[in-house]
């Protein structure tokens, strides 16, 4: 079993549009609402690609009741963990190239709250073969809520995906997290540093075991204890480009627990990504280029 935890859930919003311009009125072509939050799309990836995922998530109020139904609705397994306010929601705003967002804060979780999550956790870990760890952290969680639930699982010897950043991701970092997958700017604001690779050496030298960082259009550059590999589509994909990484962080936890190389875990991240940005809505992938890509798809030995 693969565990997921979203300590900030949502219900995604979709709006299609022609082509979205600032300051002025649009005509939406579609819209489309599911349960979502980084850990969510990440489970809803594995589901697809066959795995048992389990969500454990904080749900509150109407929005949180609405991402339940949905959950339930999609056959996502989860534990939801009951909080006083409202669950929060996201807008993605898509034209045919790209997506803006709108993401709320989420709500305040209490002290009493966040202790039942880190509880639901620890009752689900035994049967886990991975944990991941996505999005932000919701006000009024510690700071260091990432490097309790990382060294929850170290506990339990469960190798730990870990998908978050600003002080989340560098709080988490000495407990040792197995991967954590920043972008470039994530990356940025943890090192302080503009070179990727230099960026990704320092997050190994705080504790993280492998450094796979997304790069957008450009693919994956991963650092890890046994090299350092870059991997690109073949070709440019167009798209909503929303949950890409999160299913990257699919592919992780689905490679750690098959445990498979590093070479074969690239090549299939890159091309899920990019069958994700083909279709309308995040946690969703476009099956036949996922499987073209895949025999097209190949990380790159690359000096450290």
């Amino acid at each position: 079993m693969l565990l997921v935890v979203t300590p900030n859930p949502a219900l995604d919003v979709t709006y299609t549009v022609p082509a979205l311009r600032p300051h002025t009125t649009h005509r939406v072509a579609a819209v489309a609402a599911q349960a979502g939050g980084k850990g969510v799309n990440t489970a809803r990836v594995l589901t697809a690609l066959g795995h048992h995922a389990l969500s454990v998530l904080p749900l509150g109020g109407p929005t949180g009741a609405a991402v339940a139904a949905d959950l339930a609705a999609a056959g996502l397994p989860y534990r939801a963990v009951p909080v006083a306010g409202d669950t929060r929601r996201t807008v993605a705003v898509a034209d045919p190239a790209d997506a803006t967002l709108f993401n709320e804060p989420g709500p305040q979780i209490s002290t009493a709250e966040w202790r039942r999550l880190v509880e639901a956790v620890a009752a689900a870990l035994p049967a886990a073969h991975v944990l991941v760890l996505s999005g932000s952290l919701p006000p009024g969680s510690p700071e260091d809520g990432y490097r309790e639930l990382v060294s929850l699982a170290r506990t339990h010897k469960v190798p730990t995906v870990l998908d978050t950043d600003g002080p989340a991701l560098t709080a988490a970092l000495p407990a040792g997290p197995t991967a954590v997958k920043p972008n470039a700017a994530e990356l940025r604001t943890a090192t302080g540093r503009t070179d990727v690779p230099a960026a990704a050496a320092e997050l190994r030298r705080r504790g993280a075991g492998a450094v796979v960082a997304s790069l957008g259009p450009d693919g994956l550059y991963a650092l890890t204890g046994e090299g350092a590999w870059r991997c690109a589509p073949p070709d440019a994909v167009a798209g909503n480009p929303t949950g890409a990484g999160d299913a990257v962080v699919a592919a992780l936890a689905a490679g750690l627990a098959a445990g498979a190389d590093w070479p074969a875990v690239l090549s299939e991240a890159v091309a899920l990504s990019a069958a994700t940005v083909l279709a309308p809505r995040a946690g969703h992938f476009d099956r036949a280029a996922h499987l073209r890509l895949r025999e097209t798809t190949t990380a790159t030995a690359v000096p450290t």
